[in-house]
C-alpha cells in the first residue's frame, strides 16, 4: 500500500509541476515576468533573503533547538536550496504578484544550481554535490515546459484560455500529491515528535516569512511573493541531495522529508490567509450611454 501511495504522490507532484508551468506560460508574457526583475533593489533583496538569511536562519534555529548533527544538516539543506514550482501557486492563493513570482522562481532556481554545489561543501566536510544533478530536473520539468508555453502563447494567443483549465488540473494534482505524501510520511512525522525537528522547522518557516514580508518590496503583492518565496525552499533539490549525498545517514533524508511536509502545509495556510485578507479589487468604472 505504501508503494502505491508513493507512486501516486510522485505522479501527482510531477503532474502538478508540468501543468502549473504550462499554465503560467500560457497566461503570462516574457515581458510581464521580466519587468519586476528590472528592480535591482528587489532582485538583490530576494537573493540575499534566500541565499544568506534563510541558510543563516536554518543554522541558528538548529543550534537553538539543539538538533543532532544529522537533523541540523537536514534543516540546513532546506535553508540553502531555493526556488520551487510551488511559489506561483502560493502567489495565486495569496493574491500576490503572480508575474513577479514566476520571475523570482526562475531567478532563484538558476542561482541555486550554482550556489548549492559551491556553498554546501564549505559548510559540510566531505560532501560533494553535482550541479548537473540539481539542474537537470529543474531544466527538464520546469524551465523547459515554461519556455515552450511562453513561445506558444506568443505565437498562438488563442491558446491562453487553456490556462485556467490547466490550473484546475494542477490544483487537484497538488492536493492528491500532498495528501498521499502525508499518509506515507506519517510514521516518520510521528517519530520526529519530541525531537525538536517539527518546532525547529516551524520557527524557521516563520522567520523566513516575517523577514521576507518586512523587506520584500513596496507593495502588498510584492511583499507577499517575497515572503512566500523566502520561506518556500527547493524541496526537490534538498531531497535529491539528502538521498544521494548522505546515504549513510538516513536521518538527514527523514528530516528533509518531514520538514518539507510541514513547511508546505504552513505555507499553504499562510497563502490562503493572505488571500482572504487581500483588499477587494476596485470595481471598474461603468460607462453610461
Amino acid at each position: 500500500m505504501t508503494d502505491v501511495l508513493t507512486g501516486i504522490a510522485q505522479v501527482a507532484i510531477l503532474t502538478f509541476v508540468l501543468t502549473s508551468m504550462v499554465a503560467l506560460g500560457l497566461s503570462l508574457t516574457v515581458r510581464q515576468i521580466l519587468t519586476p526583475l528590472k528592480n535591482v533593489r528587489l532582485v538583490v533583496l530576494g537573493l540575499v533573503l534566500s541565499f544568506v538569511v534563510a541558510p543563516a536562519a536554518a543554522w541558528g534555529v538548529a543550534a537553538l533547538f539543539g538538533l543532532s548533527d544529522s537533523q541540523s544538516l537536514g534543516l540546513l539543506l532546506l535553508g540553502v536550496a531555493a526556488g520551487a514550482p510551488f511559489l506561483p501557486k502560493l502567489a495565486q492563493l495569496a493574491k500576490g504578484d503572480v508575474a513577479y513570482s514566476v520571475g523570482l522562481m526562475v531567478l532563484l532556481m538558476v542561482v541555486t544550481v550554482g550556489y548549492v554545489p559551491l556553498v554546501l561543501p564549505l559548510l559540510v566536510d566531505g560532501v560533494a554535490v553535482s550541479a548537473w544533478d540539481i539542474a537537470r530536473p529543474l531544466l527538464l520539468l520546469m524551465l523547459l515546459p515554461l519556455a515552450v508555453a511562453l513561445v506558444v502563447r506568443a505565437r498562438y494567443p488563442q491558446a491562453a484560455p487553456l490556462a485556467p483549465h490547466l490550473n484546475q488540473v494542477s490544483t487537484a494534482a497538488l492536493a492528491l500529491g500532498i495528501g498521499s505524501a502525508v499518509i506515507v510520511g506519517l510514521p516518520q512525522i510521528w517519530d520526529q515528535v519530541g525531537t525538536g525537528v517539527l518546532l525547529a522547522t516551524l520557527l524557521f518557516t516563520v522567520v523566513c516569512l516575517a523577514v521576507g514580508w518586512l523587506l520584500g518590496g513596496s507593495g502588498r503583492g510584492q511583499r507577499a511573493v517575497t515572503s512566500l518565496g523566502t520561506a518556500q525552499r527547493n524541496l526537490s533539490a534538498a531531497l535529491l541531495i539528502a538521498g544521494t549525498s548522505f546515504v549513510d545517514t538516513p536521518e538527514v533524508l527523514v528530516t528533509v522529508m518531514v520538514g518539507s511536509l510541514l513547511l508546505t502545509a504552513v505555507l499553504l495556510l499562510t497563502a490562503a490567509e493572505l488571500g482572504k485578507r487581500a483588499p477587494a479589487p476596485s470595481p471598474s468604472p461603468s460607462t453610461e450611454d
